[in-house]
């Protein structure tokens, strides 16, 4: 139960997410559970777009990356932003947990 408060599974969640999008090649198409994409509509989702846009900016390519969706990179910015506080906020408690 201290693991959920501590925002633990949140944390893992996101930072799996961006190493599997960093580990993909954006450039193929591969297995996604979106039904528009399964039906053949992948370059219409939106939700697809910005995940192959955040995958390209992980790449460096930038151009690309906003040529797929423009909201890729301030999507990256507010996961990277959403980590960093729950790091923060996981370090601050453990902190405060070992003085008492």
């Amino acid at each position: 139960m201290k693991a959920i408060r501590t925002g633990t599974p949140e944390l893992l969640f996101w930072l799996t997410g961006l190493t599997l999008l960093f580990l993909s090649d954006p450039h193929q198409h591969h297995f996604s559970l979106c039904p528009l994409a399964n039906a053949g509509l992948e370059h219409w989702c939106p939700g697809c777009g910005i995940g192959r846009s955040i995958a390209l900016l992980l790449h460096g390519e930038f151009s690309r990356s906003f040529d797929m969706h423009w909201f890729g990179l301030p999507a990256l910015v507010i996961l990277l932003h959403r980590i960093f506080t729950l790091i923060r906020k996981r370090n601050k408690k453990e902190l405060f947990n070992a003085k008492s």
